[in-house]
């Protein structure tokens, strides 16, 4: 099974460029992040044309999770439980956020996760990331208790770096989100919670992410913050995996690129 997790930053503006995408790189599921519509402004047809089925989580134009699958969507869930909300006000109805869908694709259980980006240190949603990050390790804690072991995918836009060779300049981050040792921990934590990131062996010293600013992607000043993160019984499968810079480098493309991993799932 091929699995891709890729932040769009907007499926209106990209829905052609991502169906070539499947088609391209013949994708069983495809994890989507940032969507940027609501529920019913998301351009379905496109994809289902193409043989995909979509279960898609999205209030308003911010955030916004989908699953694309040609292999089922079943059990299709539109957050973890215990994920926690947000508002700007403290008072206010914290309410929960488009972040988050999940679905058993072909045996698999996969999470689309599109983690809080922090914002500031000082600020309340960099609080909010970690609360959102420890719900998340205690449902995966949960999950990975049942018996027989589970095939679960955690994948996304985490908005960690958990390593300094995961940035282009570590100075450059000195008093920023994405790199302080507080989220670093919790992304720790997931991987303590028994899941496995399979990502890396494959894509060694590559970026996921490059700001539109700058010039960042020409000159490969970019971000590793974009996972698979797997259980044991599901990360014994990967079998190959890659980044698609070339997506990346596109014109109108995205400011992250996807992830690809390839999985051994029920001798495929």
């Amino acid at each position: 099974m091929r699995i891709a997790t890729f932040n769009v930053n907007s499926v209106r503006t990209r829905a052609d460029r991502m169906v070539e995408f499947l088609t391209r790189h013949d994708v069983d599921v495809l994890a989507v992040q940032e969507t940027k519509c609501r529920d019913d402004q998301f351009p379905y047809l496109p994809f289902e044309q193409a043989g995909y089925e979509v279960a898609h989580v999205g209030h308003n134009q911010w955030n916004g999770v989908a699953l694309i699958s040609r292999v089922g969507l079943d059990d299709v869930s539109d957050r973890f439980p215990g994920q926690p909300g947000f508002a700007k006000d403290a008072a206010a109805e914290q309410a929960v956020e488009a972040r988050a869908v999940g679905a058993t694709c072909g045996g698999v259980r996969i999470w689309s996760l599109y983690v809080p980006n922090g914002r500031e240190i000082a600020d309340r949603h960099y609080e909010y990331k970690l609360r959102w990050l420890d719900a998340l390790s205690a449902h995966v804690r949960a999950v990975l208790a049942d018996d027989p072991p589970t095939k679960l995918l955690c994948t996304g836009d985490f908005n960690i770096a958990p390593t300094d060779a995961d940035v282009w300049d570590r100075r450059f981050f000195d008093g920023k989100t994405h790199v302080t040792e507080p989220e670093r921990a919790f992304f720790q934590q997931l991987t303590e919670s028994g899941l496995v990131e399979t990502t890396r062996r494959f894509t060694p010293g590559e970026y996921t992410y490059w700001d539109y600013k700058a010039m960042r992607f020409g000159r490969d000043e970019g971000m590793r913050i974009d996972f698979h993160l797997a259980s044991d019984a599901l990360a014994e499968t990967a079998r190959a995996g890659f980044i698609d810079r070339e997506e990346r480098a596109g014109d109108g493309a995205s400011d992250h690129a996807p992830v690809v991993v390839d999985y051994a799932v029920d001798g495929d």
